[in-house]
């Protein structure tokens, strides 16, 4: 049971420190971010950060070159996202990186490293939410990259199932909500891709 749980942990890790990548790419390779929240990329760098700097004062060094790489990745797509929606797009991506990035202060202060570890983990879901809102706020996702949030359902999936053998109320409500804000992505993607196809059918007759 311990190697199954070890090897959950180990796919979950890999998982989420690639998990950015297929937006990275797409954005680089497209130059589209419509659908994209650029308070995600905020709230997600700032996560990342958080995650960085627990591992180094607590010494769970294995999440430090997941939260480098991933903080990268957030942070190339925040770049990304300003170079081609404009200096207009900056502020959200401020607001979120602070608005959720502020949030494990005041229980770090309160109940050092252990509380706010746990609180950081419970702001997975928050973490997604942003993306959730801008995808179903328009018509026109044609920035999203669908695997990245493949990637996310996945990955949550695996915290949650790891969650609940360890009985870790933090890793269970972080996989579940995770798990939850990629469904809805992923449906609204294949919505609005019914919708189109339905409309150049209906074009096309």
């Amino acid at each position: 049971m311990e190697l199954v749980l070890n090897a959950t942990v180990l796919c979950a890790t890999v998982l989420g420190s690639g998990m950015a990548f297929p937006q990275a790419r797409k954005i680089f390779r497209t130059g589209r971010v419509e659908g994209v929240s650029a308070a995600w990329a905020g709230v997600s760098a700032a996560l990342n950060s958080w995650w960085l700097v627990y591992g180094v004062s607590e010494g769970v060094w294995a999440v430090v070159p997941v939260s480098v790489l991933s903080l990268a990745l957030y942070l190339l797509i925040a770049a990304l996202i300003v170079r081609n929606a404009g200096p207009s797009s900056l502020p959200a991506i401020v607001r979120g990186a602070i608005a959720l990035g502020a949030v494990p202060v005041p229980f770090l202060l309160v109940g050092g490293w252990e509380l706010a570890g746990t609180v950081v983990g419970l702001c997975y879901g928050l973490q997604l939410l942003p993306a959730v809102v801008e995808a179903y706020r328009g018509s026109d996702l044609a920035g999203i990259a669908a695997g990245t949030w493949v990637i996310a359902l996945v990955e949550s999936g695996l915290w949650l199932a790891y969650g609940s053998v360890v009985a870790d109320p933090a890793l269970i409500a972080g996989g579940a909500s995770g798990m939850a804000m990629s469904a809805l992505i992923l449906a609204r993607l294949v919505a609005v891709d019914a919708r189109r196809r339905a409309i150049r059918v209906a074009a096309a007759m």
